[in-house]
């Protein structure tokens, strides 16, 4: 069951990000781009810009800070699968950069460049 709410809850909060980034001028490329070595919630570009970005939703900070969860090792797989996009897409000179936005109950913290 707890599982279950952890998606929606997820989910919900990938929604909320994506309409924060349009109304601040990104470009939403991709939702839940996933891979067989991981998965990105957002891919959004802004200018020349490719952005890649975690989504992390809590209802309270009972847990700590959601964006504490991206730890190193979900930093490297991000970066991982970030390569695969570029390989994918052929893109080459393209900068790009790793954002993380947390979300708690209805506040919303946009951590650009978070790693």
């Amino acid at each position: 069951m707890r599982k279950n709410f952890n998606k929606v809850l997820g989910s919900r909060g990938e929604m909320v990000a994506a309409s924060y980034l349009k109304k601040q001028g990104y470009t939403i490329l991709l939702v839940n781009y996933t891979t067989k070595i991981g998965e990105i919630d957002i891919i959004a570009s802004k200018g020349k810009r490719i952005i890649f970005v975690e989504v992390k939703t809590r209802n309270t900070m009972e847990f700590g800070r959601p964006s504490e969860a991206v730890n190193l090792h979900k930093q490297n797989k991000i970066r991982k699968v970030a390569e695969l996009f570029f390989l994918e897409n052929k893109l080459q000179d393209v900068e790009c950069q790793f954002d993380v936005i947390e979300i708690i109950g209805d506040k919303i913290n946009h951590i650009e460049n978070a790693f």
